[in-house]
């Protein structure tokens, strides 16, 4: 079957970690966009003459020494000399995070953030955003399978392998340089979503968990009440379903629709 796909972008060496990020993300989005525009004229009765497929992007470092500088941190030096490489999904989540590891590889090891495109697909599922409205109906008046056409997510790339320390990578690398690869990744944010009801964005720093509902009601009265009362330390109130309840000071708007049905375990959130 032929294969659709965005032109391949040729893998660009970066030393600076914010334009890194940016490229990386501009790839990211770039590759998304495509599949989801191939869906949309799929739902508007236009089949795709092959099989859509783009590819998440890759992050690539290099190491030539067993030396790093020094550091205190446990994170950002690589253990052996050879090739690091991993997949890499919502860049735009995880922005503070990958600029600073950038950030620390770079003074740890010197060299280059190199930045290209993997040999993973980027699942259909996965490249559609929590709140992208799928037309079943219309996708199912075509009578052709949505797996015909896309890439659907695979366990052989969303396994925990590295993680569990079972991942034997060849001798020199390329070595694994993040603990999940970004299907892996992928899957854990949809959970999220799927479960609490709130995109993984509103997630903070720390999470309070209980089983009592009368604490969520005590919860969700305080931070509505801070919401109408202009509380200088918080902009929005966050419900499942997205709902946002903004501060007074911004226009107290309420965007998002409840679910019709609770998710199993409903997450709220002041932001």
């Amino acid at each position: 079957m032929t294969i659709l796909s965005p032109p391949r972008v040729e893998k660009q060496s970066f030393t600076d970690p914010h334009e890194a990020w940016a490229h990386l993300t501009t790839l990211y989005h770039r590759n998304c966009d495509f599949i989801r525009e191939h869906l949309q004229g799929l739902m508007e009765g236009k089949i795709p003459a092959g099989r859509v497929r783009a590819y998440y992007p890759q992050v690539e470092v290099r190491s030539t020494s067993y030396s790093k500088g020094e550091s205190t941190l446990p994170y950002g030096y690589l253990h052996s000399p050879g090739i690091y490489r991993t997949t890499v999904t919502a860049p735009d989540l995880f922005k503070g995070y990958l600029q600073e590891q950038f950030a620390v590889i770079l003074k740890n090891h010197g060299g280059t953030i190199d930045i290209g495109e993997s040999e993973t697909p980027i699942p259909l599922h996965f490249a559609l955003g929590p709140r992208d409205h799928l037309d079943g109906r219309a996708i199912n008046a075509l009578d052709v399978p949505l797996r015909d056409v896309f890439d659907a997510p695979d366990l052989g790339n969303t396994d925990d392998e590295i993680a569990n320390g079972t991942y034997v990578p060849p001798r020199g690398g390329p070595y694994p340089l993040s603990a999940f690869t970004a299907p892996r990744v992928d899957y854990s944010l949809f959970r999220l979503a799927h479960y609490t009801g709130t995109d993984a964005d509103h997630f903070q720093n720390f999470v309070i968990f209980t089983n009592y509902q009368f604490y969520i009601d005590e919860f969700c009265r305080i931070a509505k009440g801070w919401m109408s009362e202009s509380h200088p330390h918080y902009e929005r109130f966050i419900e499942p379903g997205n709902v946002s309840t903004d501060n007074m000071l911004t226009g107290g708007t309420i965007t998002g629709e409840p679910p019709a049905r609770m998710p199993q375990m409903p997450a709220y959130h002041r932001g």
